[in-house]
């Protein structure tokens, strides 16, 4: 055997991206997982968490279910349920960073108003009223006071 053929052989084609090596788990068709594996929304939904553990299988898209020689770029992985574990709770500090966060995509800094939907501010940096004098309902917003920067 020459130098360059065990060269050749030595050579393992891996995706350092990848979190999890797509030919270690099993793959399954839309609507073919069996019993006990779920996607993280399905845990989610069930109020449990992958909790640190690695999928276990994954589940080719809709689309790519009628043609098995597809590459699928929308897989899902699959975890399972009885390793999974408890949601956990909200704490306070945590609901007031999204309430904050939240302050900030719904708060028109022109006039300050806090509508009760996210607003346009990447487009046109404004609500509507402010930008081109479209009147706002005005149940879908609250005033905040002067010098309250407060989210809530």
């Amino acid at each position: 055997m020459s130098a360059r053929s065990r060269l050749e052989t030595a050579v393992v084609d891996v995706d350092p991206y990848a979190t999890v090596p797509s030919s270690t788990i099993e793959t399954f068709d839309w609507q073919a997982s069996p019993d006990g594996l779920a996607t993280r929304r399905q845990l989610r939904a069930l109020g449990l968490r992958p909790g640190g553990h690695d999928p276990v299988a994954q589940l080719r898209c809709r689309a790519c279910r009628t043609k098995p020689a597809r590459t699928c770029t929308r897989m899902a992985y699959l975890y399972r349920i009885d390793l999974a574990l408890p949601v956990r709770p909200m704490t306070l500090a945590k609901e007031a960073a999204l309430d904050r966060a939240m302050a900030k995509r719904s708060t028109c800094p022109k006039c300050r108003r806090r509508f009760h939907h996210c607003l346009p501010l990447r487009t046109i940096g404004s609500c509507l009223e402010c930008h081109d004098g479209t009147p706002a309902d005005p149940t879908s917003y609250t005033t905040l006071p002067a010098g309250h920067d407060l989210a809530a």
